[in-house]
């Protein structure tokens, strides 16, 4: 055990500007703490994330548990179940804005299966498919945010948008907002209404607050018709906002040697690595 945990504390010390080796509390599994890419910054002052840390423990067998139930994966919540199952600070999961669970997961993966992921890349260059391409988890780092541009423990910014000139209010989503906004989409493709709309789905949740107003239908009223540059203009000031891991890596083609920076691909061997389970 002490060999496993070893490399896993390694690993983990590595995730630059991520991870940390912080203290460990008494606990029945060995656990990991690590630095979120938020900080806590835009956390309220009495949430327990404001502090910008989180205590993780070593996923076990009843985790693979979770991973591999057919129920949790159907209903598409087996990811978060897993992540839940590895909180060990006191905090509502609810509460966890996106780059922050984004980051847990990263973190979870390597816990339970060390930093090296293997990965299936076909060459834009060439098209030839790149199979077993290898990223290392524990090199991602965190994105850059300029903090000190925004009040700690706020979680609401202003913009002025370009085309309407109308002065909005907006927040950065957390996993309630991504729950809500899965459900609207759901319900929406259910009743044939449109194929698409997350875009305005997403922005209808981040907007608090236009020239004053926060009743949801004048929100509403308001994204759907929304001129494009205005939209474009608040989803780049949102993005660019937003802590995350930034999840690039350096793509060096086998057969063509063409070199590219491309997104961590997201697969089934991400937490169902052959062979693992």
């Amino acid at each position: 055990m002490s060999e496993i945990l070893s490399d896993k504390e390694l690993a983990a010390k590595t995730l630059s500007e991520f991870a940390s080796s912080g203290d460990k509390k008494t606990s029945a599994f060995p656990t990991e703490t690590f630095d979120l890419p938020s900080k806590g910054h835009f956390y309220s002052v009495d949430n327990p994330l404001s502090d910008g840390r989180i205590e993780l423990k070593i996923p076990t067998a009843k985790e693979e548990d979770i991973l591999t139930s057919k129920n949790l994966i159907q209903k598409g919540v087996v990811i978060d179940r897993f992540l839940q199952s590895i909180v060990v600070s006191d905090i509502d999961y609810n509460d966890l804005l996106i780059g922050d669970k984004d980051a847990i997961m990263y973190a979870g993966r390597m816990l339970a299966y060390g930093s090296e992921y293997s990965v299936t890349v076909k060459c834009p260059n060439c098209q030839e498919t790149n199979k077993s391409v290898k990223i290392d988890i524990s090199a991602l780092e965190s994105k850059d945010v300029d903090f000190d541009k925004y009040p700690k423990g706020q979680n609401e910014f202003e913009l002025m948008l370009p085309v309407t000139k109308k002065l909005i209010r907006f927040k950065l989503l957390t996993h309630a907002d991504e729950k809500l906004i899965s459900e609207e989409l759901k319900a929406l493709k259910k009743k044939k209404i449109i194929d698409a709309a997350e875009v305005t789905t997403r922005l209808k949740h981040a907007i608090v607050e236009i020239d004053g107003k926060r009743d949801v239908g004048t929100i509403r009223l308001f994204v759907d018709s929304m001129p494009s540059r205005d939209s474009f203009e608040l989803r780049t000031t949102i993005a660019k906002i937003s802590p995350d891991i930034n999840s690039e890596f350096n793509f060096e083609c086998e057969y063509c040697e063409h070199e590219d920076v491309m997104s961590v691909p997201m697969e089934l061997e991400f937490f169902w690595p052959s062979g693992r389970l």
